[in-house]
């Protein structure tokens, strides 16, 4: 669980962030999941789009992925999403919190 503080500093490195992934019309399914996998574990922390013609709204994306992935939600606003997961890789800078 990140602190409100964490949360805010999270946001502000989001802000430059482009998106890494697009949800569209087939929704969540194996393959994207495993592609997020991924992208947490080499990056931590992500931005994802969710397209107009995903069948699922990008909050539902959003719970589906932190349930499934154990990740930490930052933000959505609009049809963008913020997904924060600390890396298990031992020789990675990770992003340290002030």
């Amino acid at each position: 669980m990140i602190t409100t503080k964490q949360r805010a500093f999270l946001r502000g490195l989001g802000n430059a962030l482009e998106c890494v992934m697009q949800i569209g019309k087939e929704g969540l399914n194996e393959n994207s999941m495993t592609t997020l996998e991924g992208l947490l574990e080499a990056r931590e922390l992500i931005k994802i789009n969710v397209l107009k013609t995903c069948p699922l709204t990008a909050k539902e994306v959003k719970n589906e992925i932190c349930d499934k992935l154990n990740t930490e939600p930052v933000q959505v606003i609009g049809n963008k999403i913020l997904l924060y997961r600390r890396s298990s890789k031992k020789d990675f800078k990770h992003i340290e919190f002030v």
